[in-house]
């Protein structure tokens, strides 16, 4: 059978990786493949630093427009990121009837529906398993392991920039911007880390996953997004003493009303398994009506687990290159014609379990006054915790975690406690998810 050729589009550290991987592993590839796949040319605007990576075995070419038209290149792998060129280049490349693989979890949030009409037209496979959680097979699973299931819920530490953040804070009681400072010079922050402290990386992450999961078309525009900059380490010491663990959550839940599609920093109880994933490592939990909860753990990015999920998707498209188009995976697990428009849900509908952290005047009848607000607002409490103040000091603080309520109960709530006058400042407003 004849060999699959690739044509790459960047060859930095996941494009060198993959490179890399696939020369080192290339007989066992091929044995699980069923034929040899070989990188036949590379596009970069770093010419030199791309021939040296490649070694003079393919064609290195800086414009990636002579890649995705060229006649002798079957698979067409996106590794340069954003949402411009790369889009531009996939489209063409899929016009031209070529297969894509690509890690770009920020294009397919934004434009995937565009993207997989034009393949299937074409009649061409998206195969995008290094889009999320680096090396851990989680579209797979998705995609094909659980298709047996009505998928319920999933939650995910997808960003290993503010893992890593989150770690440090809660180990060494540390501040946000202290622990920003050391990720950055450790590697594991980006010079301008936006997207990852916002929490932008994550929810392009979970968009995918909603959708394959539900069978809804992307909808990345409609996610609800907190990032970690506003976190305190009082907060972090307070869930911990009370028994949970703070992280950065992407969530993606079915619900009567509509689907739930958020990321923002969530209480985890410190006993689940999630709760105990620390440094850079990503881990997603799935929970499946038939399988009950699995959890996928691994490392969420890097140079080799990424390429190990580039190469998984060449190896799926050299066994399937052949098959009729109605045989193959589908691109978001559902048939095309079997999406839903099942609503996401504004955050102000969300039910979740809630921390909420005060500043108080140390006065007689504060926590009645509070607890009344509560009950007015139909929100129940499950544990509480009030801080002794230090000697001679007139103010603490109060911690209330609620059973599970809607969202918009608890903002009424809480601007009705903040104008209390024993009230001082803003009241620190943090979601609980039990994962049960």
């Amino acid at each position: 059978m004849k060999s699959i050729k690739v044509g790459l589009l960047g060859i930095g550290t996941v494009g060198a990786g993959t490179f890399n991987v696939l020369k080192r592993n290339q007989e066992e590839i091929a044995r699980r493949a069923g034929r040899s796949i070989e990188i036949v040319m590379v596009a970069d605007l770093d010419v030199a630093r791309a021939k040296e990576v490649t070694g003079g075995t393919c064609e290195v070419v800086s414009d990636g427009n002579l890649v995705v038209a060229n006649p002798d290149v079957d698979v067409v792998i996106e590794l340069i990121g954003g949402y411009g060129v790369a889009k531009d280049l996939v489209l063409k490349a899929i016009a031209n009837g070529k297969h894509i693989v690509t890690a770009n979890k920020a294009l397919l949030a934004a434009h995937g529906d565009e993207i997989f009409k034009a393949a299937q037209e074409k009649s061409v496979m998206v195969a995008y398993e290094a889009a999320v959680a680096g090396g851990i097979p989680i579209i797979k699973a998705l995609r094909e392991g659980l298709t047996a299931n009505r998928i319920e819920w999933i939650a995910g530490i997808i960003n290993g920039t503010t893992n890593f953040i989150l770690s440090e804070m809660r180990d060494k009681g540390l501040d946000f911007d202290t622990v920003l400072k050391e990720a950055q010079r450790l590697g594991y922050a980006e010079a301008d880390p936006t997207f990852d402290i916002e929490g932008v990386d994550a929810a392009h992450k979970a968009t995918l996953m909603s959708a394959i999961a539900f069978g809804i078309p992307v909808q990345f525009d409609k996610a609800h997004i907190e990032g970690i900059t506003k976190l305190e380490a009082v907060d972090i010491r307070y869930a911990e003493q009370l028994g949970y663990r703070i992280k950065l959550l992407g969530i993606a839940k079915r619900t009567p009303k509509g689907i739930e599609l958020r990321v923002h920093p969530t209480l985890i109880p410190s006993k689940r398994l999630i709760a105990n994933v620390e440094g850079p490592m990503n881990a997603v939990l799935v929970q499946g009506d038939a399988v009950g909860a699995t959890l996928y753990y691994g490392k969420g990015a890097g140079s080799e687990p990424t390429a190990s999920a580039v190469i998984a998707d060449l190896v799926d498209i050299a066994r399937l290159a052949e098959a009729a188009p109605e045989h193959r995976v589908p691109y978001l697990a559902f048939q095309p014609n079997a999406m839903t428009d099942t609503p996401i849900l504004p955050i102000s509908e969300v039910t979740s379990s809630y921390y909420l952290r005060m500043h108080v005047a140390d006065k007689l009848g504060v926590l009645a006054d509070v607890t009344s607000i509560l009950a007015e607002s139909s929100i129940s409490i499950d544990a509480m915790l009030q801080k002794e103040p230090s000697l001679g000091e007139t103010q603490t603080d109060i911690i209330i975690l609620t059973h599970q309520t809607q969202e918009k109960n608890v903002e009424v709530a809480i601007g009705k406690i903040e104008q209390l006058p024993t009230v001082l400042g803003k009241v620190t407003k943090l979601r609980l998810e039990h994962l049960s």
